[in-house]
């Protein structure tokens, strides 16, 4: 068995921006330059921002044009005064580059800054990130108002942290970015073009490339089909992203290198790999717009699940997005940046929270690792796109309302329990989710090409079966360190990167426990389908070979039947479950098999199996099947392999259970469970354990009685009121090894 690793901990934010005593950070995107009319506006959000316990405002985001109204005419009396202000305030300052919406000026005097479509179209104005990111002329424009913004605020003490730029995306296709794209392939292979065209398989319809100035970006009017191609220009737009944002970091740098920088990231957004853009930030930080009510979310990717389960359903889906966030920055500090207060205006359904909802899922980021709540946006705007978008203050203009008060209830919430920040998640299970594996994979034409390979949604499902059982969980990509899990779990992993096989064989061997599914070990980084057949480099430590995968029409099923039910604390005791979508068709080379498929030609043929490798094991399951296969799968796994959890005890579904964890200098430990309850339903909690404290309970959704922070609880706190939260503090020898 593995043992568990020790975690530092992590430094607080407020401490990285301050110096202070740990606190927990409360704001939201701040945009004064819309009001500089009406100074009384700008006068009286300062007094909202106190009565709603704010601490800290993103300030600058879309404001180039208030900054540089035209060519090097700079306009910063503004911001001046508003920084002046909100220090006066004791509320801190995330200063943003303004670079997510270029003037007008700009793209007037300059079109080449304009992005080009993939059609070979030059936009028009407008919008945001429309602009090349390979241009000198918008580089050098952006590093100019970036020097400037340094050398004016870089030693302000508002200024705590550079927020750089706003969730950075998409892509050009101009000739600059084709110039690029062939400078970065000939460095990537080395000058060699028979090693690009053997990556590529351009043999195959004769699209072998004889010069480099032949290759060009995928076109819909052009060469879309050659998946070498499609994979390498994705990389590409991550590579010329984080150059882009690289040189942001460094005109910064050039002047104030002591504030650490953050950009928001948006979940599991499908164009940009996160992991890479992680590495260069001093915090990670992300934008979370679920929408609450049972009927969709938003975390980058649509999950396909029936959220006609409950909000419970959705914070898990919201819990994975949040663990995927904080692990890109491998343990640098984790922000919430923006949420919404009430509701969303772009989804097709514009919800509003409901009563308690706001501040249980604020406090679900919390949980998560999150040292902060901030909102987009404070006040509304009154016209364009967003002007109906939540905000902290509606148009009315003041405090009275139902939305301001549930956001001083998280200012409240969060100045209790101040004491958490810096604190770690800690987690001694993982679950691979690796961008190029999901561009490669549902680029693959089969065995599906409509809506159900669903790999996010995949990875989302394994992650809820562990966190179901209060398992600590991080979202990692197959680049990052395995040997501080004891269990590691890859769904779907199509792709196997170079080395990527040899550490998971060497983790099975040291002792840990693997999971992988079927269509899994399909192809190599340059997706070419491995010649040795599947799951490729996984398959001595899998101990199977998988033939071939049937796809499943929307209404088929097969059935998966154990040899004997599993056996846990919380299984469902089946011995059968509904297989659909995709089923492999393995054949045992050493493995063990635990189930079989009962209908079909392939009746009795493995779906489920397990290998023994040196000290460790490796488990296949070679189809789709409903959740309840995977809670039970996994509950028995917990139950014998026994990794971090915030309780052992059963709780009810809608109840999300995680822990944050300290590690002190003279050996203790203080941990924080926190237990929220996503259903408007009471539910029932394990009691207090020995030594463990209630330090939060939140306010009644329905009375509004506030009864927090409360210290000392007795052993009768078990029950947890319809979205309420409460939160736990163990502080001494660790509670499970004394």
């Amino acid at each position: 068995m593995r043992a568990h690793s020790t975690v530092n901990n992590r430094i607080p934010v407020i401490r990285l921006i301050d110096g202070e005593s740990p606190r927990l950070l409360h704001g939201a995107d701040y945009n004064p330059d819309q009001w500089l009319d009406s100074p009384a506006i700008l006068n009286e959000d300062i007094r909202l921002m106190q009565l709603a316990r704010v601490n800290v405002v993103s300030l600058g985001i879309f404001s180039w044009v208030a900054l540089e109204p035209e060519e090097d005419r700079f306009t910063f009396d503004w911001l001046d005064e508003t920084i002046e202000r909100l220090w006066n305030a004791e509320v801190f300052v995330f200063l943003a580059t303004p670079t997510g919406a270029r003037p007008t000026w700009m793209s007037q005097t300059y079109p080449e800054v304009l992005r080009v479509q993939a059609n070979r179209v030059r936009n028009l104005h407008g919008g945001r990130h429309n602009h090349c990111q390979t241009s000198p002329v918008y580089r050098e424009r952006t590093r100019i108002i970036n020097t400037r913004l340094a050398e004016r605020y870089g030693g302000h003490p508002a200024v705590r942290l550079w927020h750089l730029s706003n969730e950075y995306r998409g892509e050009c296709h101009c000739p600059l970015c084709q110039q690029a794209f062939r400078a970065w392939l000939e460095e990537r292979y080395a000058g060699d073009l028979d090693a690009l065209n053997k990556a590529w398989w351009t043999s195959f319809w004769s699209h072998t490339f004889t010069n480099w100035d032949q290759i060009e970006s995928p076109a819909p009017h052009g060469e879309p089909h050659v998946h070498g191609l499609n994979l390498d220009w994705k990389r590409f737009v991550t590579y010329q992203t984080r150059d882009f944002m690289r040189a942001e970091i460094a005109a910064i740098r050039a002047v104030s290198p002591d504030i650490p920088v953050t950009t928001n990231l948006m979940g599991f957004f499908p164009g940009i790999d996160y992991f890479k853009i992680g590495a260069d930030l001093d915090v990670v930080s992300w934008d979370s717009y679920p929408t609450w009510g049972g009927f969709g979310s938003d975390t980058g990717s649509q999950m396909e699940i029936d959220f006609q389960a409950g909000d419970w359903r959705l914070a898990s889906i919201i819990g994975t997005a949040h663990d995927l966030m904080r692990c890109c920055g491998g343990g640098k500090p984790f922000l919430l940046m923006e949420s919404t207060p009430s509701m969303t205006n772009w989804t097709p359904v514009a919800k509003k929270k409901r009563p308690g909802v706001h501040l249980a899922s604020s406090l679900l980021a919390v949980a998560h690792g999150s040292d902060s709540v901030q909102y987009f946006q404070w006040r509304k705007s009154r016209g364009s796109v967003e002007k109906l978008h939540g905000a902290v203050i509606d148009h009315v203009g003041h405090e009275h309302t139902r939305v301001f008060a549930d956001v001083a209830d998280v200012g409240d919430a969060l100045d209790a329990l101040g004491e958490i920040a810096g604190t770690t998640y800690p987690a001694d299970i993982a679950v691979i989710f690796d961008w190029e594996n999901k561009w490669a994979l549902e680029d693959a034409k089969g065995p599906r090409n409509d809506d159900r390979l669903l790999y996010t949604e995949t990875v989302e499902r394994h992650h809820h079966a562990l966190t179901r059982f209060s398992a600590q969980v991080d979202v990692i990509d197959s680049g990052r360190p395995f040997d501080r899990y004891k269990i590691l779990i890859a769904p779907m992993l199509y792709m196997i990167k170079p080395g990527v096989a040899e550490r998971i064989v060497d983790f099975v061997r040291s002792g840990g426990t693997f999971v992988a599914t079927y269509w899994t070990g399909i192809v190599n980084e340059s997706d070419l389908c491995f010649t040795s057949g599947f799951p490729g480099p996984l398959a001595d430590v899998l101990g199977i070979w998988s033939e071939e995968t049937d796809a499943l029409y929307p209404p088929e099923t097969n059935t998966v039947r154990m040899h004997a039910p599993f056996t846990g604390a919380r299984t469902s005791g089946a011995r059968e479950y509904q297989a659909r979508d995709l089923c492999d068709l393995i054949h045992l080379r050493g493995a063990e098999s635990l189930a079989e498929y009962g209908d079909d030609f392939y009746a009795g043929r493995p779906a489920l199996t397990r290998n023994a490798h040196g000290d460790g094991q490796a488990y296949y399951i070679a189809s789709r099947n409903e959740e309840c296969f995977l809670g039970d799968f996994y509950a028995a796994l917990v139950e014998t392999i026994r990794p971090t959890r915030a309780y052992d005890e059963e709780l009810p579904e809608s109840v999300h259970a995680t822990l944050r964890h300290a590690a002190n200098d003279d050996g203790t430990v203080t941990e924080y469970r926190f237990l929220i309850n996503f259903d408007s339903d009471p539910a029932r909690v394990p009691p207090p354990a020995d030594g463990e404290a209630v330090i939060y309970r939140s306010p009644s959704p329905n009375t509004g009685a506030a009864d927090r922070p409360a210290t000392g609880a007795s052993h009768s706190d078990t029950r947890l009121p319809g979205y309420g939260v409460q939160v736990r503090r163990f502080h001494g020898p660790h509670p499970r090894t004394g």
